[in-house]
C-alpha cells in the first residue's frame, strides 16, 4: 500500500531548476533512501514532502490525502534534522515532548509517550538531563525520540547522521534501522552516502539535477545501473566502449567483452560497467574459464589496506581500470606486472553512456 505519493512535483529557485517534475511513490512501512551528490534536490523534495517547501506544480498525497496545500504540522509527519534541533533551555523530557504538547498532550497520557519513546532510543533515564550533557550519538537519540513520540504517518530523516564521527554514525545505523523495524514507519531518509544507502534502504532513489534516475532494492540498483551516473555514483564501475558485433563488444585493441545482457544491432556502439570487485586478477597469461571475459592489463598502482587490496590498471587501449581484491596470499602484485583480469559475462551491464 502507498503511503506517500509525489505526483509531477518541480521546484524552481530564481530561475534555477531544482526539482522536475519528479514522480514517484513510497510504500506503507518501508525505508527509502533518497541517494545524490549536493544540489540533486533530494533534501528539496523531503522539505516538498514535509510542507516546509511549496511545489511550483504537482502534489503530495499522504495516506492517500492530497496534503499539498496542507500545512506542516498538520501533516502528521516526524522529522529530523542534520542539527539535531534540540532545545538547549528543556532537558530530554521536554524535548520528547515538545510535538505532544502542541497538540495538547499533557499529563501522564504524555509522560507515557516520553518514557516510551526513550525507551525506544534505549535512553530510558536520560529523562532529566540537559542536551548539553549528551554527546552527539545522545542527542541524535533524543531528536529521534521527539519525532516519533506523535506516532506520525511518516518520519523524514535529513542527513541525521552526518554529524556523527565513525563509530557512532554506524552505531546510529544499526539503531536506526531497529527502530524502523519496530515501529513500522515508512521513513524516508536524505543522504549522500552510497553505504549508508545500501545497508540501511528497503529502496534506493538515485537523484541528479533535479531528476530521479533510477530506484528499486538496493542489489537491484547496485547490479544493474542503467547510467554511467547511477554506476559511479552508488560505488566504484569499470566502462568499456566499443562496436557490437556477434552480441559481444569488440572493444578498440579487437578485444572482445561479452554480456548476459540485450546488445543494440551490429555495428552500434555500447558501452558496459563492470563492478571492481567482479573482477578477478589471474595472473599474466593463465586461462579464463568457460563463460568467462579476460582482459590483458598492466598494474599502474596498489594500495595496500591489510585485508584488502585495491589496484588500479591500464588496459592495452589506454583504459583505466580498478580492481578490488582480498588478501589471501600475503603477495600483491607488482606495479608495472602484466595480468590477466577475468570476470563473468553476467556481471557486465550495458548502461547508457
Amino acid at each position: 500500500m502507498t503511503n506517500v505519493e509525489v505526483k509531477t512535483v518541480a521546484k524552481h529557485y530564481g530561475g534555477t531548476p531544482v526539482l522536475t517534475d519528479i514522480t514517484c511513490h513510497f510504500a506503507e512501512g518501508s525505508f527509502t533512501s533518497l541517494l545524490g551528490p549536493s544540489g540533486s534536490g533530494k533534501t528539496t523534495l523531503l522539505r516538498i514532502i514535509a510542507g516546509f517547501v511549496a511545489p511550483d506544480h504537482g502534489n503530495v498525497a499522504i495516506g492517500g490525502k492530497d496534503v499539498t496545500h496542507t500545512p506542516v504540522r498538520a501533516r502528521n509527519i516526524g522529522m529530523v534534522f542534520q542539527s539535531y534541533a534540540l532545545f538547549p533551555h528543556m532537558n530530554v523530557n521536554q524535548n520528547v515532548g515538545f510535538g505532544l504538547a502542541r497538540r495538547g498532550i499533557r499529563g501522564s497520557a504524555a509522560r507515557d509517550k516520553i518514557a516510551r519513546a526513550l525507551e525506544m532510543v534505549r535512553l530510558p533515564d536520560f529523562g532529566a538531563r540537559s542536551p548539553k550533557q549528551l554527546s552527539g550519538g545522545q542527542r541524535q537519540r533524543v531528536a529521534l525520540a521527539r519525532a516519533i513520540v506523535t506516532e506520525p504517518t511518516v518520519l523524514l530523516l535529513d542527513e541525521p547522521l552526518s554529524a556523527l564521527d565513525r563509530r557512532l554514525r554506524q552505531e546510529m545505523q544499526v539503531e536506526l534501522v531497529r527502530i524502523q523495524r519496530e515501529s513500522g514507519l515508512t521513513t524516508i531518509f536524505v543522504t549522500h552516502d552510497q553505504e549508508e544507502a545500501l545497508s540501511l534502504s528497503d529502496r534506493v532513489a538515485i537523484l541528479d539535477r533535479g531528476e530521479i534516475i533510477q530506484s528499486g532494492r538496493p542489489a537491484e540498483v547496485y547490479e544493474r545501473p542503467r547510467t554511467r551516473f547511477a554506476a559511479e555514483f552508488l560505488g566504484d564501475s569499470n566502462f568499456m566502449s566499443g562496436t557490437v558485433r556477434d552480441r559481444t563488444i569488440v572493444l578498440e585493441d579487437g578485444q572482445r567483452i561479452a554480456t548476459g545482457f540485450d546488445l543494440p544491432s551490429d555495428g552500434e556502439h555500447a558501452t558496459v560497467a563492470v563492478r571492481p570487485e567482479k573482477m578477478t586478477i589471474i595472473g599474466g597469461h593463465d586461462p579464463a574459464s568457460d563463460g568467462e571475459n579476460q582482459l590483458s592489463a598492466r598494474v599502474t598502482n596498489v594500495i595496500y589496506a591489510g585485508p584488502a587490496l585495491t589496484y588500479t590498471l591500464q588496459g592495452v587501449d589506454g583504459t583505466t581500470l580498478k580492481v578490488f581484491a582480498q588478501n589471501r596470499d600475503g603477495r600483491p602484485r607488482e606495479t608495472g606486472e602484466t595480468v590477466t583480469l577475468v570476470w563473468k559475462a553476467a556481471d557486465t551491464v550495458p548502461i547508457e553512456a
